[in-house]
């Protein structure tokens, strides 16, 4: 073997190493409960927002803003609250990877995030108070 080969195969754990060191991150993952989502039934109603709504304590400190005039549907119900999924707005929460979400509603507080893919629920530090309107 050449003396260039050698230095090579001596550094080889080390360049192991420092590549697995190199490529490690905090993984953050959002935090959900399983759920089993229900239909809606009658009587829930779609509702708009009359106002901004900056939403704080999501999942991984990540915080959004739900935009006024917005109109969210019923697409559900589970124990927490019922889900409403929008089509002007695309709703996201994201850790180390980036999920989607609809609203969970109990009255007229945001609870938590429903995440279809995952068939989970992952609730809000504290609800939110949203500016609803136009209920229909």
């Amino acid at each position: 073997m050449t003396e260039g080969a050698m230095k090579i195969v001596r550094l080889g754990p080390l360049i192991h190493a420092l590549l697995i060191v190199g490529c490690a991150f905090d993984l953050a993952h959002v935090k959900y409960e399983p759920v089993r989502i229900e239909l809606a039934g009658n009587g829930v109603a779609a509702f708009t927002l009359s106002s901004d709504t900056k939403i704080q304590g999501a999942p991984c400190g990540y915080s959004r803003t739900l935009r006024k005039d917005t109109s969210w549907e019923p697409v559900g119900r589970l124990l927490e609250g019922v889900v409403y999924r929008s089509q002007e707005q695309t709703l996201t929460i994201e850790c180390s990877n980036v999920f989607e979400a609809y609203l969970v509603i109990d009255g007229a507080n945001l609870v938590g995030f429903y995440l279809p893919v995952e068939d989970g629920f992952s609730a809000l530090n504290e609800p939110v108070q949203l500016p609803i309107v136009g209920q229909r």
